[in-house]
Order: C-alpha cells, then structure tokens, then sequence
C-alpha cells in the first residue's frame, strides 16, 4: 500500500525541477490530494483549499531529538501539508502520530499557513509526540509495514492499492533529470562527448530488437533493476496471540502486542501503548506484559527496532535511502488501479500484517459493522449539491467528486470480484444463480442475464449483457450534463471470470418497496406499461437539447396518450431522501437501422452496397454519441447551404420588394428547409431523436404517425452517413496518418472517435479489402483482423468461464491458451485432481455454477473445435469470414504475431500469465501449462470525471499556441497544471496530456532540461496509468530520447529508443509506419556514437518502410534517403552517398521545386559529396601512379555534429525549433519560421492548406492518441503559416 502522504510530495514536484526550485512552480502541486475516507464530503470540501501562487517563505521544523529541518512554504498552503512533507522526508518518515506546535500553540492541520498568527519568515515549528489510540497505532503498523515494502512490486503484480509498474528508472538507471545536475555541478547544461568516449560508449542493441530479427521474447518486458535484490529488515511481523489486552492492563494503557522475529534469531513481544512502544516480558508460553529490562519506550517502531537489532538499523537506513532516491511518481498511489497481463515468478513471503489486513477490510467484514459503512450514494449526491458558483466552488466541488468516486470504483471492483468468487451472501438465496442479487458495502450487485425474460426479445442474454454498457454510457452522458435536481446512480461496469456484473449505488428505500412501486416516470416492462410525471418532464426536457432527444408521446396499457422525454427504458424514481433518480439508462442514444432488419423499409443504397442490414445478436444496437454530434454537423452544413443557396436564388427579385414580403420570402425558406433536412422545429434547425421510434412493444398515438416518420427517415440517414462518410473518413486519415493505431486500444479509440462502433469491424475490414490504396494499409487490416479474431475468442472464453469452478481456473485458461495460439494439435486438459472433489457434493446440484452445463465443458476443447467457434462468432459478431483451417493459417496468411494475439486476448479476460519465453510453434508439447496462469482481473469500465474549469484553461493554451503566443501557452498550461493537480491529484491521464505539451513547448523555446524533467515525470505517469507496454508509452519513450540525446544523454537516449522499438515489435510487429520513424531515431543516434554499420542497418530499414507506406516520391523517403546518404558519407562510401542524396534531391525538387530550402541544402549537400568523391578517386589514382608522395587535396571526412544530427531527428518527429529572436512571436511574427510541430503531405505542401482540426476524444481510458509521432516527415520548417495551427491539431485535447 502507498502513502497517501506520498502522494502529496510527488504532487509538490510535478512542477518542481530537480536543480533549480522555481517559487512559482513548487506551489502548483501542493494542496491534500486525497481526502479521507472517514470524512464526509461537506467536511473535506470544507477542510481542502486551492492552491494559488503566492511568495514563498522558509520554515524551520524541529524534530524531536534536535534536529532542525528548512522546508519552504506559501501562505495559502494546509498545516497538513508540512506534516505530508515530513512524513515523506527520509529522516522522519517513521513518525505518524505527531502535531505541530507554533509558539506553545497546536496548529489546526487543515489551516491555513496564513492564518497561523505570528508565523513569518524563519519562523520555528516544533513537532510534538501525541499520545496513541488503537487507530493511530493500526495506522503506525500499517505505515512501518508499507515502509518495508515500498520497493517491493509484488503489489503491482497482484493488482491491488492502485500499485502499477513502472520501468523508466530501471532502463536509464536513475533519475534522468538528477543526473543532468550531478554532472553539471547543479547546472542544467548539455553534455558533450569526446571522440574516444563516444566510441566507449557500449551502444549495442539487443539481438531481437534488430532489423528483421524474428524472435519477440517475453522476458525483456519487464527488465530487472541491477539491485533488485530486496533487502530485509525483519524476518517476521505479526499481532501477538495475547491480543487483545485484558481489562487490567487497557487501565495502564496497553492498546494491542505484537511479535517480531528479528534478522539475528531473537523472538521478542512488543507493547503497543498510548505512550509508545516498548519491549515486554512475554513469551509464547506465558504473559507477562510488564517491560523488558533494560526497558526502551519509543514513540515509533523503527526506533525501538533499531536499537535492538543492529541489522535493522542498516538495512532500514539503506531501504529508505533507495526509497527517496526513487521518483515520487513511481511511488503513489493512482486514482485506478491498472493490471499487468504478464508478472514474474515470486516468492510468496510471510506477512502477518497482509494476512490481518485481508481477512478484515479487504472481505469487507468491517464495513458489515453498523456506523462504518460508507453510504456512497449519500456522498455521490451530496458532493454533486456542493456549490460551484465560483471557480474556488468548483474545483473543490470537482475534487470531493473524483475523490468519492475513485473510492466507489475501488468498493465496486472488490465486491464484484467477491461476488463471483461466492464470497458475499444473496439476498435472494433461493432463486437460482442467474437471478441473485447481492448488497456488499452498501453497493447493489447484479449479474447481467435476462432474468426475468425482460430482455427475451431482444436477444436475451446476450441483449442483457450489452445493456450494462449501454446503461453505463447513459449514466455518463447524463452525468456529464450536471442538470440540478436530476440524479443518477453511482455505476461501475465489471467482466470477471466470464460473468458482467454491475454495480451501482443504492437509492434511499428502493429495497423497501416492490419492483413497480415507485416508479413514477417510465416503464418497467419495456412499454407495455407507461407512466410519466410533470416534474422528471421538465428536468429531462433539460437534457432532451444536449443530448439530441426528441420529446414524444407513447401509448399506456390504457391506451392513453402518456408525454416522454427519454426512451421507455428510463425509470424515474424519487427517492426516500427526496432526489429525482433517473435509471436504466440503455437507450439514451438512437438505434441504429443498419442492425435492425425491419420490415417493408426501404433501404438506403450506401447501406444495401455492404449488405446492411443485417440481423445481430441482439436489437439493442444504438449509435455512439460522437456519430450523433458528426451527423448533426453534417445536416446543420447542409441547412446552411441550401438556406445560403436559396436565399441567393430570390435575391435579386427580393430588392424590388417591400421589406416585409422579403422577410416573410426568407421565414418561409427556412421552414421549408427545416423540413427538408429533418429539423423537429419549422423555425430553427433543431435535429432531435426519438429512442423508442423502433420499439415493437411501445405503441404510439395517431398524433405522432408523421413524427415517427420523419424519425425513421432521420435514422436512415445517420446509418448511411455511418457507412458513406464516417467509415470512409476513418480510411482516409489512415491513409493521411492523422490516425495509427498500433493495437486494438488504438484502433477502438480511433473508431469511437468518428463514431463507428465495434460491430463495424467487418464492414471496415471489407472496405480496406476493397480499397485501391490497400497496400498502404496493411497495418490497419492486420490489427482489424486482429481484433475480429481476440474478441471472438474473448466471447467463447466467456462463455467456458462461466461455468467452470474456481479450482478449474487455471487448467481451463491455459487450455483455452493452447487451443488458441499454441501449434500443439492435441492439447490435453488437467482437471483438478479427484482426492480434492468432495464426495459429500458428488451428484448434487453445483451452487456457484451460472450454465446448466457440465462445469468440465472446456475440457473438451480442441484447436480445431475452437478455430470453428471463432469462426462462427466471428460472422455473427462482424459479418467476417476467414477462409483459413486454423490458427497457423491465418497467423500466416494476415502475417499476424501469436504474441500480439495472446497479449490481446489477456488484456481483453484479464488473464494474467507467467512472464517466461513460450514456444507457440512447437508440435510435439502444448506451449502453456496450469503453472503458467497466474490470476485472472477484472475489466473494469466506469465514467469519467472530466474538470471544465482546467479543460477550458487546457483549450485556451492550445488556442494560443495555434496563434504563435507561445509564452502565454506555458503560462497557461502551467495554469491547467495546478488545476488538474487540484481535482486529480499528481496522477491521472489527463495530467500526463498537459505535462507533455508543456514539455515539447518547452523543448520548442530551447529549455532542453526543463522539457526533458517534465517528459520523465509523463513517461512514469504513461507506464503508469495506461500500462508500460501501452501504445502511448512507445510514443512518451521516443520524445523522451529525444530530449535525452538533446541535453547529451547519449546513452539514455539509445536504451530508450531500444525499449520502444522491443514494445513495438511486440504490439504491432516490424510491419508498420510508426517503425520507420523509430528506425530513422535510432540511426541518427547511432551516428552520433560513430555506429555507421549499426545505423545503416536500421536507416535502410527505415527506408525500407517509408518507401512502403509513404511511396518511393514522399518526403518521408526523401528524409530517409538523406539520412542513408549521411551514413555513406561517414563510412567514405560515396558512390553509395551520391545515388541516396540524388533520390532526395529529385523528390525535393518535384514536390518543393528548385526554390525551396530543403531543395537548396540537397543541392549543396550533392556537391559536397561529389567533390569529396572526386578528391577521393584523385587520391587513389595519384597514389597509383606516384606513391604515397601525392599531393591531391586530401579527403575531408567529418562525422556529422551533434547539432545537425538533432535538427534531422527533429525532422522526423516533425518537431521545429525556434530562434531565440523568435521567442516573441506575438510581437512580430511575420516570416519567421513556424515554431512548432508540422503535419504536411504532398498535397498540403503543394496547395498550402493548414491540417484539419484532431477530433475530439476522450483520452480518460487510452491515453492520447499517436498523430503527433506519425506525421509526415521532411516537412518545410519555414512554413510558418502551417506551424501554429498544426501544433494544436497534433496535440490531445481533455475533453
């Protein structure tokens, strides 16, 4: 577990450099990130203060014993955080229980530092002991116990207390940003090399990282700190069998007794009380509490420890040496927990603290004990009734809400898993499995099967399990809204062991009615039975605008006319506490046509063209909002022109007649094309949905016959807008490069950000098949193949898991495993073994089993079995059909990698398996065994707090930016900074988004070290909350060795480098376009250590790829072309330099012409190798004829400067620097260069059009999306009227 005081320190330094401590910036982290659970919402909000700039000043701390401590302040900063920083800092980070006194006076932990009266500049604090309570010394344990453990990633590996893994440290040995300074002498200056240290340098690339290498192991995934050895305190820890104290000895003040085992053999028992601890005189056998002789009272157990075991003293010294020598990001807490689908095999230790810890909170006895629940709907509604008038207001208000619900997330994750594992009681343990509900921590669980035949006609099962998301999206939606008075519930979406089990808070009195009590708005029966009531009309009518939804009339079982303003579906509910509840969410979005075959409909061509529509799994299929809003757009520029053209059309008959016939000439125009284009207003464009418009239960009045269908006629539209436009647009920026996804994360993220749902998978695979550019586009295929094929496998998987018992576990995973990727023909699977079945249960009815089936169904599972299911699945799912006889077949036919799938499949189940090289092609012995799985997580989805306050600052920085005010772009960003540190803490995605524009804005204005400190600290944050193998962490490495090779960080820079080309290979494979731009870095490094084999092997390989995703005539192939040319130049090859330098020149001059400077500086560089060639012919033949007396001008070599290197990798990752006299740009930019990123292609560059604007996505789940880094390559760094705005474009937006 990590310190919550931890997280504070490491959100002290996200704005902190390490050498030079900038007043401005030190406060832009400090404020209590995390409030504590015991606190109601009102009470932290209260506690908690935003942080401002202010004038720093310096305290003196006293510790107990003398020693005196200078920490540096702001006024507006908590008491709170001084006791953070000394509960972080190396020499008293053992103490807990602790105040902190000002002239005899006990300071209040949630005041003010300018409200402590008398308190200035070099003021003294004195730290005083308080007395102990069973709390605070459970909380001193629990302390010293995470101290010990700190360094251990056994937490990250198990997936629990929001541990994650990061390995940045472990692969640039150090803090990147500290060993600027160290060897500088504190300075942030770039080093430089000599010749014979570069060639010192030990630059060698792992041999599977190499160009063509087939091999893709496992084991570098996660490499091996040189020190990785933990070092051991103590051998044991545990709460002593003597506990608890009798009534006699709680009257002398004993709270609890422990018993440790110390590194020399000894046994002793330690007294924990109200004064400290110390040393008694029991043993196992007898108690006797009274203390030891000598006897030692100390305030903390390191204290004591230390004094009785010498080995402790130095291995706890050494511990925590290397603790505070870590990142503080590496160190706290995320707000989410994230898993690994890979971990290594660990020794499973002794800890009696874990064990405690595990069998109280973690089951969650402690929250069964009346006054300890946490009633989470209470604080969810009461945090969304905080004030949020002013900013102050607000980032309080959105700070108690991310809090509250990252606790709720964590809650509903542990009491779903304990509701599978059969963990928590029902509270209908007499209906059958599918059925039972369960109430853990006040939280409502529930399995998503169609239990009641709710969901029998719409696809049963099947229909039930696609609802949870649905109702999760609408949850998001309404929430995101923020409408007074108009409630939703706390949800969480879970897929854990084949079973989707929701989540959500529970409303005050709802258990004490029955199903159709209460429901004043809706339909519990999907519409046979309708109600509706004035109030929810008139808070969901606020909602009906944003969110695109047509107010109706539906038909009551009474057959009387009832008013909506959602879909059926949604249930109103007012609870005993007096909220509108709003619930059941799942039809908040419009259907969508294209899966819905209905009958006597005509058919748009666009969709008949691909064979829609088709018949799905299910008739819940609706469209995604972003599809909602681009459709809307659509129509709007298609109201606008034809009102523009026929407006034009009356317009000269229109000056010869009076004003007032002209106006009513121009109202009827718009009512016409109001009508025209669907608008549900003959005023205004106004397009809205009806949800329930394609219900075969909800019946309508007579009154709403045209509505509904002008509203079929709305939703024909959009689905044929889906497949005529969105689709095709998706291609077309593949093609472009503003989108490459490296996996399926990137590739769903890509698709949901044009609205094109999962179910389009086929749809888009036969339009790349179809497509005359497809050769450009193998790496798209390869991954939508890729992803048909996991998440068919991820469907069957399900289904097994779900009635396989939890001793089978294993044996049924690595099974499914060998059927899946391995080439073993006959896998055979291990059932448990028969002593371990009980005979008392032998025949009778299973209880946790959820299928009727035989629980050892998988057993029988064969490759060729399994390649048949996912064949099905896969036509049902997506329309798509393999026309290959297994798994190897199609490995080779799509040029897949068996790896990639596996890690697919695993993240997609939650599989987690043993990190150690598997033989997927072996024929006589199955690649998996049980051994080889090792836990299987949760797949958590749950909305996203967004901050508008620091989303609106974000905007505004990227908007300046795109005007060249580069300067009020830092400001601004350092701005959105603090705040998002406010309501987010030091780590969350969106965090990492505004700390990496910062840093390549920095890096851009020539701050190389401060650009350089503020990648490390988003690189940690990447492998962090994404995953250290996530596709945006590859991205994060690249632009963090460019930055290293920038400040002379040679060496880093090329490890980095091999690290994301190995994270490569392992996602995507070899065969992809973001590989030429990681090639062409690691060979202009590899120049800059005089490696001229090494760097050609991967320049040529990077041309290689340029030339077949970009064409032979690009700029990217120009670059590169160039690139091989500087190698041959260094390697005195210039036969081979000449013919590389003509290839760029010619393609320069066709696309740029003869005036352009890149042309220019490739007519110069030509020359310059042609004399260098002919100087070099001249001296060998004159050494011919005369001997070595020549006197031919001698051939002039001279390996590249760092400088010029630099500017070519700027090049490729399509970065330009300015002057320092362009660091004003908002004074006099005219002519100057563009300061910032470029993002041209042919065409652009021939016709001058600016890059179209990024869509907007939402980053909270995958992080930012790779344009930046994929950009065409060998832009024109001096076309300024593109730099601006293509920085902004390139660049992620928060919301």
């Amino acid at each position: 577990m990590v310190s919550e005081r931890e997280t504070q320190a490491a959100g002290d330094r996200v704005g902190e450099s390490p050498c030079e401590q900038d007043p401005t910036v030190m406060t832009e982290g400090k404020e209590l990130k995390n409030v504590s659970e015991s606190q109601s919402p009102h009470e932290s909000s209260e506690a908690a203060t935003i942080q401002t700039s202010g004038s720093m000043f310096n305290v003196k701390v006293q510790m107990p014993g003398s020693d005196v401590l200078d920490i540096q302040v702001s006024p507006k900063e908590l008491v709170q955080e001084i006791i953070q920083v000394l509960m972080e800092h190396e020499d008293s980070c053992h103490r807990t229980c602790f105040s902190l006194q000002h002239e005899g006076n006990v300071l209040d932990n949630f005041a003010e530092l300018r409200s402590v009266e008398g308190l200035k500049d070099g003021s003294l604090l004195k730290v005083i002991e308080e007395p102990y309570t069973i709390r605070e010394a459970r909380i001193h344990i629990r302390h010293f116990r995470d101290l010990l453990k700190n360094l251990d990633p056994t937490d990250a590996y198990n997936g629990v207390d929001c541990s994650s893994l990061s390995f940045l440290s472990v692969l640039s040995e150090g803090d990147i940003a500290d060993r600027t300074c160290h060897e500088n002498n504190g300075k942030k200056k770039k080093r430089s090399f000599t010749e014979q240290e570069l060639e010192s340098i030990d630059c060698s690339p792992p041999d599977y990282i190499l160009p063509g290498c087939a091999e893709r192991p496992l084991a570098p995934l996660q490499p091996l700190n040189a020190d990785c050895k933990p070092l051991q305190c103590l051998k044991a820890l545990m709460m002593s069998g003597w506990n608890p104290p009798p009534g006699n000895r709680k009257m002398h003040g004993d709270l609890m007794y422990l018993s440790v085992f110390t590194m020399e053999d000894h046994h002793i028992h330690i007294t924990a009380s109200n004064r400290g601890f110390y040393i008694n005189q029991s043993t196992d056998d007898i108690f006797n509490p009274k203390p030891a002789n000598p006897s030692h009272l100390c305030h903390s157990l390191v204290e004591l420890l230390g004094l009785i075991s010498p080995a402790f003293k130095k291995n706890f010294t050494a511990l925590q040496k290397k603790r505070i020598h870590r990142h503080p990001l590496e160190r706290i807490a995320t707000p989410f927990q994230t898993y690994t689908w890979t971990a290594p095999s660990t020794n499973h230790i002794m800890d009696y603290v874990r064990a405690e810890d595990v069998y109280t909170s973690r089951l969650g006895y402690e929250e069964h004990i009346p006054g300890h629940t946490r009633d989470w709907n209470e604080e969810l509604q009461t945090t969304k009734e905080l004030p949020h008038d002013s900013s102050t207001d607000q980032l309080l208000r959105e700070r108690a809400t991310f809090k509250i619900h990252s606790d709720f997330v964590a809650a509903s994750t542990r009491g779903a898993m304990a509701v599978v594992d059969g963990n928590v009681m029902a509270i209908n343990p007499g209906e059958e499995v599918k059925m039972q509900m369960f109430i853990w921590n006040n939280i409502f669980f529930s399995f998503s099967f169609d239990v009641r035949d709710h969901y029998k006609e719409l696809g049963g099962d099947e229909a039930a399990h696609v609802a949870a998301g649905h109702d999760l999206k609408g949850v998001q939606a309404y929430s995101s809204l923020d409408i007074e008075d108009l409630y939703v519930l706390g949800t969480v979406v879970l897929d854990y062991r084949g079973h989707r089990v929701t989540a959500q808070s529970i409303i005050p009195g709802i258990l004490d009615r029955k199903e159709d009590q209460g429901v004043m708005y809706g339909s519990i029966d999907f519409g046979k039975t309708v109600s509706s009531d004035a109030k929810y009309l008139a808070l969901l009518q606020k909602a009906s605008k944003p969110l695109r939804i047509q107010k109706h009339s539906v038909l009551n079982e009474k057959d009387e006319p009832v008013v909506l303003c959602s879909s059926v579906e949604c249930k109103g509910i007012v609870g005993n506490d007096g909220r509108y509840y709003i619930l059941d969410l799942l039809r908040t979005f419009p259907p969508d046509l294209n899966f819905l075959a209905l009958d006597k409909e005509e058919v748009p061509e666009e969709c008949r063209k691909l064979q829609f529509p088709r018949t799905y799994q299910h008739k819940l299929c609706c469209l995604r909002p972003e599809l909602v809003e681009s459709f809307v757009q659509h129509k709007y520029t298609q109201f606008m022109n034809l009102v523009m053209d026929r407006t034009h059309d009356i317009g000269t008959f229109g000056e010869n007649n009076l004003s007032k016939d002209g106006e009513r000439e121009e109202v009827n125009i718009i009512r016409d094309v109001c009508r025209e284009v669907g608008s549900v207003s003959d005023v205004v464009f106004d397009l809205r949905f009806n949800p329930d418009v394609c219900s075969s239960v909800v019946k309508f009045p007579e009154s709403e016959k045209e509505a509904n269908q002008l509203q079929r006629r709305l939703l024909k539209e959009a689905s044929a807008f889906l497949l005529s436009v969105q689709i095709p647009n998706f291609i077309k920026e593949c093609l472009h490069y503003g989108t490459v996804p490296l996996d399926g994360a990137t590739l769903t993220e890509a698709l949901h950000a044009h609205g094109i749902n999962i179910r389009y998978l086929g749809a888009v695979a036969v339009v790349l098949e179809q497509s005359a550019d497809g050769h450009l586009l193998d790496h798209i295929y390869r991954i939508v193949v890729g992803e048909i094929v996991t998440r068919s496998a991820k469907k069957i998987l399900r289904r097994y898991l779900q009635g396989t018992e939890m001793s089978a576990l294993s044996a049924a995973a690595s099974h499914f495993l060998n059927c899946f990727v391995s080439s073993y023909p006959n896998p055979v699977a291990h059932l448990p073994p028969d002593e371990l079945v009980s005979r008392r249960r032998k025949g009778k009815r299973r209880l946790r089993s959820t299928e009727s089936a035989d629980a050892t169904v998988w057993s029988s599972l064969t490759p060729l079995e399994l390649w048949k299911q996912i064949k099905t699945e896969s036509s049902h799912s997506f329309h798509f059909s393999f026309i290959c006889d297994g798994m190897d077949q199609l490995v080779e036919k799509f040029k897949l990698q068996k790896v990639s799938l596996l890690r697919e499949l695993c993240m997609k189940t939650g599989i987690q398996i043993l990190l150690r090289e598997y033989n997927f092609e072996s024929r006589h012995k199955p690649a998996f065994t049980e051994e080889d799985v090792l836990n299987m997580f949760p797949v958590v989805k749950h909305s996203h707090i967004k901050s508008k306050e620091a989303t609106r600052v974000f905007q505004t920085a990227q908007a300046n930016i795109q005007q060249g005010n580069l300067k009020d772009g830092v400001v601004l960003l350092n701005e959105a900074l603090t705040l998002l540190n406010n309501v987010y803490g030091a780590m969350h995605p969106d965090v990492g988004l505004c700390l990496r524009l910062l840093g390549k804005l920095k890096f851009i204005l020539g701050d190389v070290a401060a650009a350089l400190d503020i990648q490390q600290k988003t690189v940690i944050m990447t492998e962090r909350m994404l995953g250290y193998e996530h596709a945006n962490t590859i991205q994060e490495y690249i632009l963090l060795a460019l930055y290293c090779f920038a400040n002379g960080q040679l060496p880093v820079s090329l490890k980095l480098l091999y690290r994301a080309r190995y994270l490569m290979l392992l996602i995507a494979g070899e065969d992809h376009p973001t590989m030429a731009i990681l090639d062409s870095n690691i060979g202009v490094v590899l120049q800059a250590v005089l490696e001229w084999d090494l760097a050609l092997r991967f320049l040529e390989k990077a041309l290689e790829t340029s030339t077949k995703y970009h064409g032979a005539r690009s700029l990217q192939v120009a670059l590169s072309h160039h690139l091989v040319a500087l190698v041959y130049t260094s390697k005195v090859e210039f036969r081979s330099a000449m013919q590389h330098e003509k290839e760029t020149y010619t393609i320069y001059k066709t696309l740029l012409g003869d005036s352009h400077e890149r042309t220019k500086e490739s007519t110069a560089f030509l020359k310059h190798v042609t004399q260098q060639a002919v100087n070099l012919q001249r001296t060998i033949n004159e050494i011919y004829k005369n001997g070595s007396s020549a006197t031919i001008p001698q051939v002039q070599i001279m390996p590249p400067e760092p400088a010029t290197l630099l500017e070519q990798l700027n090049l490729i990752n399509s970065i330009a620097l300015i002057n320092a006299r362009d660091k004003e740009p908002e004074k006099d930019t005219k002519g100057k260069p563009g300061p910032v990123e470029h993002k041209p292609n042919v065409n652009r560059v021939q016709s001058g059009e600016t890059a179209p604007r990024q869509p907007l996505i939402d980053r909270e789940a995958a992080g930012e999306s790779t344009n930046a880094e994929h950009n065409d390559q060998g832009a024109d760094c001096s076309q300024s009227s593109t730099a601006a705005s293509t920085m902004h474009c390139t660049e992620p937006h928060l919301s």
